[in-house]
């Protein structure tokens, strides 16, 4: 039987890359999305004509229930779960002093939340088993702390402390839980930076460029394969020397 991996937010950009690389490797892939679910439709129609095993699932990550259902489904769709990819997560460019109540609930619950009750679920799953990968994607933001992006950072940097307790926890239950932290990588999320913007940040990154969604997803690929077999706990840069 296949290995299967879930990856939330799968839709487009770094997760559709995560989706697209494991479904190559030869994993089930259930591609969890809420926003554009057409596009993850389209590409998994076209990985399953490839003859590749994909699925699409819509739900809500803002909510408990639709974290968890994300989990139950593909565990009922696969009949198991392998690997948990934490991909989904949502920004906002502004000032701190302009930010509500509101858009820090959102921001939180997607970008923390999700991947708590996503983890806790996979976990579930994973504990009998003696073994399962979890990989958060985290941000160089959460490392570093980023201007005008002060909710989007506190969030990564929570995250990367919940793969750290998460790795000790589960470790001892054959459970590895590591990160992936992407620095400046050409997607839409960072579409509203504009090309100038992305030219100096371009300069200011030691190999002189911008990442791309497959060099995020060939890191993650590698975390949650046997190749890692030996390695939890861990928050692995990939962010071309940007933030050393």
């Amino acid at each position: 039987m296949n290995p299967t991996v879930l990856v939330t937010g799968a839709s487009r950009g770094i997760g559709r890359a995560i989706a697209i690389r494991f479904a190559q490797e030869g994993y089930n892939v259930a591609m969890g999305c809420h926003s554009h679910p057409e596009q993850a439709y389209q590409a998994s129609e076209k990985l399953n004509k490839a003859g590749m095993q994909t699925a699409v699932l819509v739900e809500d990550l803002a909510t408990v229930q639709g974290a968890c259902a994300l989990v139950r489904q593909t565990q009922e769709l696969f009949g198991r779960l392998d690997v948990l990819v934490n991909n989904a997560g949502i920004s906002q460019f502004g000032l701190f002093t302009d930010l509500t109540q509101g858009d820090w609930e959102k921001i939180r619950s997607v970008n923390l939340e999700a991947p708590l009750w996503c983890a806790r679920e996979a976990a579930r799953l994973m504990i009998p088993r003696k073994e399962g990968s979890i990989v958060n994607i985290a941000s160089m933001w959460g490392e570093t702390g980023a201007s005008c992006e002060t909710a989007y950072s506190t969030t990564k940097a929570a995250l990367i402390g919940m793969t750290k307790a998460l790795a000790k926890e589960l470790g001892p239950s054959g459970i590895r839980v590591n990160g992936v932290s992407p620095g400046v990588i050409d997607t839409e999320m960072n579409a509203h930076l504009g090309p100038q913007a992305l030219e100096e940040l371009a300069e200011e990154t030691p190999l002189g460029r911008i990442g791309t969604a497959q060099e995020v997803a060939a890191a993650v690929f590698f975390l949650a394969g046997k190749e890692a077999s030996f390695i939890t706990g861990q928050v692995l840069g990939v962010n071309g020397g940007f933030l050393i």
